[in-house]
């Protein structure tokens, strides 16, 4: 709150109370915005982000401190986007990147539904989907996920209209870390219009181990609608710099990049993302490390007695429902800051070895002494 000369706190807020006021939309104020996961205190571990433990590689390090910044970022991010067209088999152009795959999806939405269109999204999912549906001006669907925290394909399909502009498909799903498998996506998407644009929003999917889960660039050229979203911020450590990509049909990707903001894409971002996948055996093998601390919290959570979908991402989900916050705060007190989510349950990332002890106190504790203590796989 600016203050004007003369005036106290006080008093500045009693003018501002009887000015008139700027007219904004009203869907915007009183959207709730996107809440990043709750910082970690000195002596606790921070698993509410869903971020990669490790530090960068040397490689990383060295590509970001060659990086200029007095001078613009390559906006085509011609290099990086070539190399991930030489490794999907596709042409440059069908390669889009942003400040992180959620920025893409932003453009996305806000290319393909206006006020009156409609998106499509399971519930719970992703925490940014139905914020920037709202911001797009479109109407959100959100479609329950069924009892085993999966995509509910069926219900999706079935509220497809006439005013449906888009379908956002999450696998593995954050935050239940569920999958959708090819055969059930197969069967969606012969339901699905081909002139409704389906996303399938893969940030997770260097940590499935399900031969079933579906893998949405094989499937490129067999459904002439579907976009793909892939990060850097998860597998390969690069929360910090943003970097995210989409592949699919050109035409598609050029309405994205027409209302990306431009330059957005930096170039420490970009030096970083080709280092990683130049050495991408080094970071993958650090994602098989994850993948096996994951099993191992998953295991013992089950002989704890609790009921968790199994997890196919880099995180665990806990429905402790109507207990989340109580259950939040025991956890907090074993040094585990994990990300509640409203009334519905808790999702903890897997982070380093030393946490996993502590994270299985913590739910040790939960089943011990809170009514309902156990999760539940259903989502009300």
């Amino acid at each position: 709150m600016t203050v004007t000369a003369g005036t106290t706190p006080n008093s500045a807020a009693a003018f501002e109370q009887h000015t008139p006021r700027v007219v904004l939309r009203a869907e915007i104020e009183r959207l709730v915005a996107y809440r990043q996961g709750t910082a970690a205190p000195d002596d606790a571990f921070k698993l509410s982000s869903n971020e990669n433990p490790y530090p960068p590689i040397p490689a990383i390090v060295a590509a970001i401190a060659s990086s200029s910044v007095n001078r613009y970022p390559d906006g085509s991010a011609h290099a990086i986007r070539n190399l991930l067209a030489e490794r999907h088999g596709v042409t440059i152009a069908r390669v889009h990147v942003g400040a992180g795959s959620v920025a893409i999806l932003a453009q996305l939405i806000q290319a393909a539904a206006a006020p009156g269109d409609e998106v499509i999204y399971a519930w719970r999912s992703f925490e940014a989907y139905p914020g920037l549906v709202t911001v797009a001006g479109a109407t959100g669907i959100p479609v329950a996920l069924q009892p085993d925290c999966t995509h509910d394909l069926d219900a999706m399909a079935a509220s497809i209209t006439a005013q449906t502009r888009l379908i956002l498909v999450c696998s593995p799903n954050n935050p239940t870390g569920t999958i959708v498998t090819v055969e059930n996506f197969a069967a969606f998407m012969v339901r699905v219009p081909p002139t409704v644009l389906v996303v399938l929003d893969e940030a997770y999917v260097e940590f499935v181990r399900d031969p079933e889960s579906v893998r949405g660039m094989e499937l490129l050229e067999k459904y002439p609608n579907l976009v793909v979203l892939r990060t850097f911020s998860k597998a390969y450590g690069l929360a910090g710099l943003r970097f995210g990509y989409a592949v699919g049909p050109e035409y598609v990707l050029d309405a994205a990049r027409a209302v990306a903001i431009p330059l957005s894409v930096i170039e420490q971002a970009q030096r970083a993302a080709i280092a990683a996948l130049e050495n991408i055996d080094v970071l993958l093998e650090r994602v098989e490390r994850l993948c096996v601390l994951r099993d191992r919290v998953y295991t013992a959570l089950i002989e704890q007695g609790w009921t968790v979908p199994k997890p196919q991402g880099n995180f665990v989900w806990l429905a402790t429902g109507e207990h989340t916050a109580s259950a939040s705060e025991i956890f907090l007190r074993h040094g585990i800051v994990a990300r509640a989510l409203g009334s519905d349950g808790l999702r903890i990332s897997i982070g380093e070895a030393e946490s996993v002890d502590n994270l299985l106190a913590g739910a040790a504790e939960v089943v011990r002494t809170l009514p309902l203590g156990r999760s539940v796989a259903a989502l009300d």
